[in-house]
């Protein structure tokens, strides 16, 4: 970009509170054009490819997929700086892991805020080739990353613990949430069930309703149903339905014994 050139800015936050703030801090420099903002990550996808903006200010945690996702799913050529926003600073952490140019911890001072813009257009300022290789060595990350979790960072009266995901038995919708049944213990996440679907490792973890995944090896029985549907007896005791629709991928990962 040359000294002269607006920097494209683009917002992508679930969160309408959040947006209006990146939104207003934004609109105080002059540098800066916001080309669009996003609540939703598959609208995210297309606005980063139809604007191809030089700045994205990114939520990390969101109800149909998370950052790290929409930047691998959107594969912009050349990818933009990224600045991650997030509420969690387990999330910071991989931020950096894959390249950002630097991420804001919820809620964030306008102090920090502009210490992060400021560094963003250092960085653009600077070698065009140099902004290149960082973006590159972020796809690269994002692509040879595994896209199956290992632990899940869950905050809970104002602390962040970690659960491995093999001590997940199963896992219920409720609403824009997912509940993460632990033994006897539950856990509320603020995700959507089929972006948690889609990074359990599919061949332990099967969706057997469109409210339901389980973990196959916390499987205790099936028993026959009504209308030749299966319930699903968990080693806990809980007892699930299995839809139809989702009676195949189940079987095959059981062996086919249904």
């Amino acid at each position: 970009m040359t000294d002269d050139a607006k920097i494209r800015a683009l917002i992508v936050d679930d969160e309408p509170l959040a947006r209006r703030r990146l939104r207003r801090l934004l609109e105080r420099d002059r540098d800066i054009e916001i080309a669009g903002e996003s609540a939703g990550g598959r609208a995210a996808v297309l606005l980063i490819r139809e604007h191809r903006p030089d700045l994205l200010f990114l939520d990390v945690q969101m109800p149909e997929m998370d950052g790290f996702e929409i930047l691998e799913r959107a594969d912009p050529e050349p990818l933009p700086l990224v600045i991650f926003v997030t509420a969690y600073d387990i999330y910071a952490l991989r931020a950096f892991d894959v390249c950002a140019v630097d991420y804001l911890v919820k809620p964030f001072s306008r102090d920090r805020f502009d210490s992060a813009l400021a560094r963003a257009k250092d960085r653009l300022r600077k070698d065009r080739g140099d902004i290149e290789r960082l973006s590159l060595a972020l796809l690269e990350e994002l692509r040879s990353r595994s896209h199956s979790l290992d632990r899940l960072a869950i905050k809970s009266s104002g602390q962040v613990f970690f659960i491995r995901v093999e001590e997940i038995d199963w896992i219920e919708a409720e609403g824009k949430y997912v509940r993460l049944h632990c033994g006897k213990q539950s856990h509320l996440v603020r995700e959507a069930i089929s972006s948690m679907e889609s990074k359990l490792d599919p061949k332990k973890f099967a969706r057997i309703h469109r409210c339901v995944i389980v973990n196959v090896d916390r499987i205790e029985r099936l028993e026959s149903w009504f209308n030749n549907e299966y319930r699903v007896v968990m080693k806990t005791g809980d007892q699930l339905t299995l839809s139809r629709s989702y009676r195949k991928k189940l079987s095959e990962l059981l062996g086919n014994s249904i």
